[in-house]
């Protein structure tokens, strides 16, 4: 074994330790193996390198991920990521198949009697010349295989810069204790990826969770179906735009990565509490129910066919009781005898009419639209009309739960209903509130509690103002109330025009119901292009 320097063994201690605390505070994939590649390469003064993981994914077959590549002497190559079959004739594969660490002192000149074999089509294509080459097996706690490192060409001084031409002489084999040292390196690269999964892998559970939550709302509803994405997609748009003000009112307020995911996932679940509401009444799309309609129908035609045979057996006793006067005498007119049936037929005629014109009186009442002075007239003379049931008994036309309905004056629920409709928010917040949140997520069930509040204290379920509603509850109801005004999916009425409903925004904004700054942001910005929208 090569002698060393005396303060070799520490240095190399010490440069492990400040790899240890660098792995511990890098939590996203791609900057950690090239960070775990880096390290490994400054330790052994590597010209080039590179990391493979094991395909978790696709389970079927056997496959290394080539996750990253760097390479001093050829800085301007990209490398990209690709799958590779885990075979033990290559290098990687046969440590990731083994578990055995490879110390080549030249790639090129390998025994008759390995069973893998060099690659030479990298440096075929570059130019490149590979010498010396260490590869080790990355492993975690249970001693299985998650990836590969390799380092390619130990240089004898670090700052030299390899050629074809002159890599044989500036480069050198890697040495035992540099092996030992890489293994070390391994181990603690193994649990910064392995947890760096976990993470991943909890993350990917509590997105897919959301999105199952959102998806079991929207069930429930398809009208409103794509309602809690596209506010989320509008309020983490806006968040961005928010973090690049440099001046003004809103310039203080910048949020991290991780706020503007909490903020998303509050966006998401605002509404979930919907899931709570009766179907009946989520799916509303009139001011009666279609089966309260239907009834209504089948009352309107049983009236109609109750008319025609009370008319029908009215002229019946009508001809009977003159029936033997006509026969013996002919003293009865038989002008008078039909101006009497006529009479009977215009009565009918007549009532049948009206009864025409209640039904469509009704059908106009029950657009869930401002209800004008006519037919509110109307649908009262309608709550006075009575019918005979099959039974013998006198019922009304309409009954008053129906007249309640029909006469609300705008939109399409009862008082009773809306007050239904509003309790998904405290509905959602009670749920939200029950998820042991991480820190980074804790503020979700509040931010999405107050998205139906207003500056002013004219919102609901709190009637809280403005300095009691939170900067990320206020960005939420600008993207909750631009979605619900331009919405072309809901069933009680159709999108507006992107100008419009800024209009209509705008005009809430000067009544101090919603934030007027964040408002002129996602405006000037066109916060509204994350969806397609064109102003």
């Amino acid at each position: 074994m090569e002698r060393l320097p005396q303060n070799y063994i520490p240095e190399s201690l010490e440069q492990l330790l400040d790899i240890g605390i660098a792995l511990s505070d890098t939590h996203n994939l791609g900057e950690l193996l090239n960070l775990i590649l880096s390290k490994s390469r400054e330790i052994t003064c590597s010209d080039a390198g590179s990391v493979y993981l094991v395909d978790d994914v696709n389970l079927k077959e056997e496959k290394l991920i080539f996750k990253v590549a760097q390479n001093d002497s050829l800085p301007e190559l990209t490398f990209k990521e690709v799958a590779l079959a885990m075979t033990s004739e290559s290098l990687s594969g046969y440590v990731a198949l083994t578990g055995k660490t490879l110390n080549l002192p030249n790639a090129y000149n390998l025994s008759r009697n390995t069973p893998y074999k060099f690659d030479k089509s990298f440096d075929e294509r570059t130019g490149y010349r590979t010498c010396s080459v260490l590869l080790l097996p990355i492993q975690n706690q249970h001693k299985e295989i998650i990836g590969v490192l390799q380092l390619i060409n130990r240089k004898v001084e670090s700052n030299v810069l390899l050629t074809k031409e002159n890599a044989k002489e500036l480069t050198q084999p890697y040495s035992e204790w540099e092996e030992r040292i890489l293994t070390s390196l391994a181990s603690q690269a193994a649990i910064s990826i392995e947890r760096n999964n976990l993470q991943e892998n909890i993350e990917n559970l509590f997105e897919g969770f959301v999105k199952a939550s959102v998806q079991a709302i929207e069930a429930r509803d398809s009208c409103t179906s794509g309602h809690s994405e596209r506010v989320a997609k509008l309020t983490v748009r806006l968040c961005q735009e928010l973090n690049m003000i440099t001046s003004g009112v809103l310039s203080p307020i910048h949020f991290s990565k991780k706020q503007i995911q909490e903020i998303r996932y509050a966006a998401l679940l605002h509404d979930f509490g919907k899931i709570c509401v009766p179907e009946a009444i989520l799916t509303k799309r009139k001011k009666l129910y279609q089966e309260q309609l239907e009834l209504i129908q089948q009352r309107f035609s049983m009236v109609q066919r109750t008319l025609e045979m009370e008319s029908a057996q009215t002229k019946y006793k009508y001809l009977l009781g003159h029936l033997s006067e006509i026969e013996q005498s002919h003293t009865l007119d038989s002008c008078l005898l039909c101006q009497k049936i006529k009479n009977l037929d215009l009565e009918l005629e007549v009532a049948i009419a009206q009864l025409n014109n209640y039904w469509q009186t009704i059908l106009t009442a029950n657009e869930p639209t401002v209800i004008a002075e006519e037919p509110l007239k109307e649908l009262q003379h309608i709550s006075l009309y009575t019918y005979k049931d099959i039974d013998g008994q006198i019922k009304p036309l309409i009954t008053p739960e129906e007249m309640a309905q029909l006469a609300v004056p705008r939109g399409n629920l009862t008082p009773q209903e809306r007050q239904a409709i509003e309790a998904h928010v405290t509905d959602s917040y009670q749920f939200l509130k029950q998820i042991p949140w991480t820190k980074n997520l804790h503020k979700i069930p509040e931010i999405a509690y107050g998205h139906h509040e207003k500056l002013d204290g004219s919102g609901y379920p709190r009637g809280l103002k403005e300095n009691e509603i939170s900067i990320q509850t206020q960005i939420i109801v600008i993207a909750d109330i631009y979605d619900a005004l331009t919405a072309g999916d809901r069933p009680y009425k159709q999108g507006l025009p992107v100008e419009v409903a800024l209009r209509i925004m705008g005009s809430e904004a000067a009544q101090n119901k919603i934030n007027s700054h964040l408002l002129e942001l996602f405006e000037q910005k066109q916060v509204f292009f994350v969806l397609g929208h064109n102003k």
